[in-house]
């Protein structure tokens, strides 16, 4: 089991909030979920090439959270966009 967030040391004072019902709050919004499962180390560094390429803050990512499979993790990225 995963006892320690790889976002321990990012300044993550808004953390993100994978909420079902924001496409409800905001009609013209669609919550797609992005997942990564991997290797603790294949997801983190995926998460911080992500943001480097500016497309997604690595604070903006659920901590990690094991899957079934030994070794294995995966983490969540909740991002609304505007549906036209």
């Amino acid at each position: 089991m995963i006892t320690q967030s790889f976002l321990s040391d990012a300044d993550n004072q808004n953390p993100p909030v994978l909420n079902q019902g924001i496409s409800q709050t905001q009609p013209n919004r669609e919550p797609p979920k992005h997942l990564l499962i991997g290797s603790a180390k294949a997801v983190t560094s995926t998460i911080h090439r992500l943001q480097v390429i500016g497309y997604a803050d690595v604070g903006d990512w659920s901590q990690l959270l094991p899957t079934a499979n030994p070794d294995e993790v995966m983490s969540i990225l909740n991002r609304p966009i505007v549906v036209r």
